[in-house]
């Protein structure tokens, strides 16, 4: 099984967090999967919604060459999941998006989520989201870290102490959550989600932290699995109709137009 991951940072600017990301991954993946983690060139790195559609479009872009070159599913690897549906309908693999999978799945432990994200620029972001998604109701509040990838990339070398200070302040922005009525803790973005990923069992008072990273990787494993097992993929009716081959051209045209 082999897994394209499209993340929003800078493969080079962000070098501690990608390579820690792809090991991270493909430590936890089935015996058989792979895991090629790519990232994007400028990044996410003006944080609000005309940026999230610049990367979104690059992504889209990625994922019809992944399948083209073979890969057996696409995972949106950012939290906010832009795109994701239009990715849905153009391609024939699954595709799954971080945030809607681990809203999903934090919804299976609890029934008030709270979401610690980086910036408080997606917090409407967020809530836009779960209302996507049907969980509107379920979600008890939204808190940013106030933080950009770069404050990551200590953590994510080997600093001990780093890791540490980010993990505080990951607890100290949860906390208010829990106390507030949230008895699920989810990291809305994969930055925190690493951050948190070698926190074994981790709880914010009673309430569990739900990693991310690795329930996105592991429902791309189900849905191929699923996929191969009886053929079950997304509904081609009015939710994800599949795209034609001519939208996927003009798509396509359009980009390498702009490249020249």
């Amino acid at each position: 099984m082999r897994i394209y991951w499209q993340s929003f940072v800078d493969a080079s600017v962000n070098a501690p967090y990608m390579a820690r990301l792809s090991e991270y991954l493909n430590t936890i993946a089935a015996p058989g999967t792979t895991v090629q983690v790519a990232g994007i060139s400028p990044p996410d790195r003006e944080f609000g919604r005309l940026a999230e559609l610049r990367c979104a479009v690059q992504a889209i872009d990625n994922g019809i060459a992944a399948e083209e070159n073979g890969f057996d599913a696409f995972v949106m690897g950012h939290f906010q999941d832009p795109s994701l549906y239009e990715l849905r309908a153009t391609l024939d693999i699954p595709v799954i998006g971080t945030g809607e999978a681990t809203l999903l799945a934090a919804s299976q432990l609890g029934r008030r989520l709270g979401l610690v994200t980086l910036d408080p620029a997606f917090e409407v972001w967020h809530y836009e989201q779960a209302e996507r998604y049907g969980l509107r109701d379920r979600i008890v509040h939204v808190t940013g870290l106030g933080c950009k990838p770069e404050d990551f990339a200590s953590a994510f070398a080997c600093d001990q102490a780093a890791h540490a200070r980010m993990i505080e302040d990951f607890l100290a922005c949860a906390l208010p959550l829990v106390e507030r009525g949230a008895d699920v803790v989810i990291p809305a973005g994969v930055l925190p989600g690493l951050l948190i990923g070698r926190e074994h069992g981790l709880k914010v008072g009673h309430a569990p932290v739900v990693n991310c990273a690795a329930v996105a990787l592991k429902s791309a494993e189900m849905w191929v699995q699923l996929r191969r097992l009886n053929g079950t993929e997304p509904s081609r009716g009015p939710s994800f109709k599949r795209a034609s081959a001519m939208a996927r051209d003009d798509f396509r045209a359009m980009l390498a137009r702009n490249k020249r």
